[in-house]
């Protein structure tokens, strides 16, 4: 991971108001970059992280440092751990499975409001999302279905399509990058990113003809494998990771 470039703060006007700025838009640079690093795994869960390593890495002052770090806690990408200290979120099987129940319950709600709301524009929108993710190479060789975040996750544009802003609130932004760190992490494998793609391809045909039931029936099931697969590859990480301490 290339650290962040600091010559500007030094280029810019040493004003409160300057520096105030300068410092948000390194935070959030670094919150990016943090965050991206987390969901795919450069940083293990359960890992711990410190200020100074931090700001080795990314070059940066504490600060702007201590701004992401915030963010990322804010969202459960990290956690304070007494006597420990700030560490990446690990959730226990428990955490996880609950969290994907939340995820079903939640997301095909939202499926069936975005098949009730969303306008001919924004399903478009989905297809053309659907377009740019069959042209990635990873998906085409069936090793992994990674998605960018925002308007780039069929998930998030979903959430957003069902023009609810309780559910967006929630999906869009409390929970959502705990939802795609595992998501990300333990869904994709062996024949699942092929028929998640094939499923998610289902959901916008069923939304489009303006199906609410089926669009929620799809979403349910879709989010229900991916819930079954996601816990049968942390339980095999947890095993192995057992394993390797015990030796």
């Amino acid at each position: 991971m290339a650290p962040l470039a600091t010559s500007s703060l030094n280029a810019t006007e040493n004003s409160p108001e300057s520096n105030s700025s300068e410092v948000r838009t390194l935070a959030e640079r670094v919150f990016n970059q943090l965050q991206d690093a987390i969901v795919r795994g450069e940083l293990a869960p359960g890992s711990k992280i410190t200020e100074p390593g931090l700001s080795k890495t990314y070059g940066i002052s504490r600060g702007p440092l201590r701004e992401a770090m915030r963010r990322l806690e804010a969202h459960r990408l990290i956690e304070r751990v007494p006597h420990v200290g700030a560490r990446v979120v690990q959730l226990s099987m428990k955490e996880l499975l609950e969290l994907f129940d939340l995820r079903e319950a939640l997301e095909s709600m939202a499926a069936r409001l975005a098949a009730e709301n969303m306008t001919p524009e924004e399903v478009q929108g989905l297809r053309d999302v659907l377009a740019l993710h069959e042209g990635q190479a990873d998906l085409k060789r069936g090793e992994a279905y990674y998605q960018r975040e925002g308007d780039l996750d069929f998930h998030y544009c979903i959430v957003q399509g069902s023009h609810n802003k309780m559910l967006m609130n929630l999906l869009c932004d409390d929970l959502y990058y705990l939802v795609r760190l595992y998501r990300t992490q333990f869904s994709a494998s062996g024949t699942r990113p092929q028929r998640a793609f094939v499923e998610h391809h289902r959901i916008v045909d069923a939304i489009e003809a303006g199906d609410a039931e089926l669009a929620e029936l799809l979403m349910r099931r879709h989010v229900s494998a991916s819930r079954a697969n996601v816990a049968d590859r942390y339980a095999a990480a947890l095993e192995q990771s057992v394993s390797k301490s015990q030796r």
